[in-house]
């Protein structure tokens, strides 16, 4: 279950956070994007019942559990709190919240992973995440964030036992911004063998990728 908004004094959201992020396996989800034979795109949270179509789980996706790869380097109270409450950013191009809301939780030394909202693809899979197509997204842990507001992100992070200050070593480099639906070239169905001296069809070019996808809010 997800927990509850905090609308009162920080005290009571802390035990309210707390209860509540103890059962965040229970909100793992994975979106798979699912190509068929014909090129079609689809998403669901199943993979396909049968061989004919390939289904790639886009990186991220899952809402609990992971970490960056990193968080063997650092301090014990960051790392713990790291591997049980990872941290995700969801942003778009141009969008200002977006980067203050990047700037606030590099600030406060939070090893986060970025994923980017460009596509059409992308928009879908928000959509399937959070219910909108709504940037800037964040989750911690199985917490889901919506819209940037400083005073509720540091209630959740203080929550989820992140240090009120930052404690990455100077050694520690931030993961580059990925797209939150990796690219994928359909699945080419598997053609007869052509007798000797037949003429084989050229295959049809795919379609360029949608440019600059109406829909994202922010």
């Amino acid at each position: 279950m997800f927990f509850a908004r905090p609308t009162r004094a920080l005290g009571l959201m802390g035990l309210l956070v707390a209860a509540a992020f103890s059962g965040n396996d229970a909100n793992a989800q994975q979106i798979f994007r699912i190509v068929g034979a014909d090129g079609r795109v689809t998403f669901s949270d199943k993979p396909p019942p049968d061989a004919s179509g390939k289904a790639t789980a886009a990186p991220t996706v899952s809402l609990s559990g992971g970490g960056s790869g990193q968080t063997a380097s650092l301090p014990i109270e960051l790392r713990n709190a790291a591997n049980r409450y990872p941290v995700t950013l969801y942003t778009a191009p141009g969008c200002v919240p977006c980067g203050t809301g990047r700037a606030m939780l590099s600030a406060r030394g939070v090893p986060f992973t970025e994923k980017t909202v460009t596509t059409n693809e992308d928009i879908e899979a928000l959509k399937r995440l959070g219910g909108a197509a709504s940037v800037p997204f964040l989750t911690i842990g199985g917490q889901q964030l919506k819209g940037f507001s400083e005073v509720e992100w540091t209630q959740f992070l203080d929550a989820a036992d992140y240090p009120k200050t930052s404690q990455l070593p100077a050694s520690y480099s931030q993961p580059p911004a990925t797209p939150l639906v990796a690219a994928q070239q359909p699945q080419a169905p598997v053609r007869p063998t052509a007798a000797p001296g037949a003429a084989r069809a050229a295959a049809p070019a795919p379609a360029p990728a949608a440019e600059n996808p109406a829909g994202i809010k922010f």
